[in-house]
Formats: structure tokens, C-alpha cells, sequence
């Protein structure tokens, strides 16, 4: 009798066409989902006829209270070498084996930068008038040449990011709680004095750091409050660390030129959710690791992660 694996949140429908499920077929039915499954007794049910779930980056949590309701579940594959919302305690105690996949940090770059530059320009605005009948230009762009841009870690996403800027023309500034003024040198960007100091004098400010303790929350209505009235706040790395009801009055408010998001506090936004309808809000649905290279490489390294556990010697295993 062959093993059951589901595919979660494959949107596209795409996923079984991205890698040679083929070399498994005999041993494993493969099943995608293209409807996203929300809540954990939606979940359990839909869950529990299948031994693996193929799950993309942190959209859908396992806790142990859901894990203890797949009895019949052995292997969880997550993209990514890091998540924080599976808790591997349970899965052991229950014998889950979880096992991860690579991820490239450049389309979150690409994607930032996209952000950004739409923002810049008034590209959405600016294409929908023009397609709609609407008046022949009604925006004047921000230049990003000799303008400062801020960013809120350096590290490996961060980095790319400043090196761009760099290549426009840009004034690059960093700050974080651990970043130095040597590692900062090394990128040739200037260490920020504070974060303060760093969101007050930029122009466009990028998030790039870690979901923890010591970052949500990180951005919230006294941070937005220095920003200059023309600056923009840019987030393609996760939702909680700007906090979302802060922002959402400062762009109503117009205390902020703008800002381009690629996460949120839930996903997929619900329908009526205020992120949708917030003015100055260049938004995507967190399409920052949504790449062709990026998804061959995730579900490629997801059979390999299947094989070797059918093999007896799983890869990639986490955390």
C-alpha cells in the first residue's frame, strides 16, 4: 500500500509540474491543495488520511495540539531551513520526522526592490489611470539618487538589498541591535546611531530582520511618528515586526508618503481585511519567495527529502 502526501497552499498549481514527483510514484500518491486550509480542526480533517505533508515556509502552523490529531502523519517537509511556527518537540514525541529544503535569499531582494521602485515612481497609480481613461500623469516620483535609504538589519538579505541602493546612487544606513560598525564598513554602508536616528533621516526604510522577542513589535506608533511625512516603509520579511494597527493609522493619516508590504498579520488576507482598502499601499500577498528558481528548488529538494526518508536516512532535518 503506497504512503499519501499532501501539498499545501499550491496556489499556482504548479507544484506537482515543478519537480519529478515521478521517482516517488510507486511508494507515494501525491495530492496538491490549490484552497488554502484555515484553522486547525480544518486542517486535521483534510490532514488526516495523508503520512506527509509538504508544507511552504511558515504559512501554516503546526502546534502540537494539531500534530497530536495526525496520528497517521510521519514526515512534515517544510521550505526552508527555518521555521518557527512547528513545534518539533511535539512532532518528535510523536514521532514526526521534519525535514526542510535551501532557499535562495534573492527573489525576497528582487521583490523589495520592486516594492520600493513602484512606490517610488507611483507605477500602480500611475498604470491604472492610464488604462482606465484617467488623467495623463498625476504623480511626481520620489528619486532614489542621493536619497537615504534605512535598513533594518544587514544581514543576508539586508546586504543584497543595501548593495542595490548602493548601485542607484543611494545614501545606505543600517541599524540593528547586533550590528556593528565594522560589519557595516564591510558592506559599505554607515551604521546608524540608533534606530531612531536611522528611521527619522531616511527616506525609504527596508525591514530585513528575524522574527523573535527582541523584534516584534519593533516598529510601532512612536517609530512611524519620527518618519518624515515623505518617506517610505517597505516589509517583505514578516508582518509582526511593524506593528500592523500603527501602521494602518499612519497611512490613513498620511504621516507616511507610503508603503509597499508583502506580509501580513493573517494569510491570505481575508477578504474584508483593512489591509486591503489601506491608502498609500503598494501590497502583494507575500510573494517574496515566489520564484520559479525558488519553487524548483523547493519541491526538487522536497522529493529528495522523501526519498532519503523512504531510505531510512532522512536529510535535511530540523531544526
Amino acid at each position: 500500500m503506497r504512503l499519501r502526501c499532501v501539498v499545501l497552499d499550491d496556489f499556482q498549481g504548479v507544484a506537482t509540474g515543478m519537480a519529478d514527483w515521478s521517482v516517488i510514484e510507486d511508494r507515494v500518491e501525491v495530492v496538491a491543495l490549490r484552497e488554502h486550509l484555515d484553522g486547525e480542526d480544518a486542517l486535521a480533517e483534510a490532514l488526516a488520511g495523508f503520512d506527509i505533508v509538504v508544507t511552504l515556509r511558515e504559512r501554516v502552523a503546526f502546534p502540537g495540539s494539531l500534530i497530536a490529531r495526525l496520528p497517521r502523519l510521519k514526515l512534515l517537509v517544510a521550505s526552508g531551513m527555518r521555521n518557527s511556527v512547528i513545534d518539533y518537540d511535539a512532532a518528535r514525541a510523536h514521532g514526526v520526522t521534519v525535514c526542510g529544503t535551501a532557499s535562495s535569499g534573492t527573489p525576497p531582494v528582487e521583490l523589495t526592490w520592486a516594492l520600493l521602485l513602484g512606490l517610488a515612481r507611483g507605477v500602480v497609480e500611475e498604470s491604472t489611470a492610464l488604462r482606465s481613461g484617467g488623467p495623463w500623469q498625476s504623480t511626481v516620483g520620489a528619486d532614489l539618487h542621493g536619497s537615504r535609504l534605512g535598513l533594518l538589519g544587514l544581514g543576508r538579505i539586508g546586504s543584497r538589498v543595501a548593495r542595490v541602493g548602493l548601485a542607484f546612487g543611494m545614501r545606505v544606513g543600517a541599524w540593528s541591535q547586533n550590528l556593528t560598525e565594522e560589519r557595516a564598513k564591510e558592506e559599505g554602508v554607515e551604521l546608524a546611531a540608533s534606530k531612531e536616528e536611522l528611521l527619522a533621516e531616511s527616506d525609504f526604510v527596508s525591514v530585513h530582520l528575524a522574527l523573535g522577542d527582541r523584534t516584534r513589535g519593533l516598529v510601532g506608533a512612536a517609530e512611524l511618528a519620527v518618519m518624515k511625512p515623505t518617506a517610505y516603509l517597505i516589509n517583505t520579511s514578516r508582518a509582526a515586526i511593524v506593528d500592523q494597527e500603527a501602521l494602518l493609522a499612519a497611512l490613513h493619516e498620511g504621516r507616511i508618503a507610503g508603503a509597499g508590504v508583502d506580509v501580513f498579520d493573517v494569510e491570505p488576507l481575508p477578504a474584508g481585511h483593512p489591509m486591503r482598502t489601506a491608502p498609500r499601499l503598494l501590497a502583494t500577498p507575500h510573494l517574496g519567495y515566489v520564484s520559479r528558481a525558488n519553487y524548483t528548488t523547493y519541491y526538487d529538494q522536497a522529493v529528495e527529502d522523501i526519498q532519503a526518508y523512504l531510505a531510512g536516512s532522512p536529510v535535511r532535518r530540523l531544526p
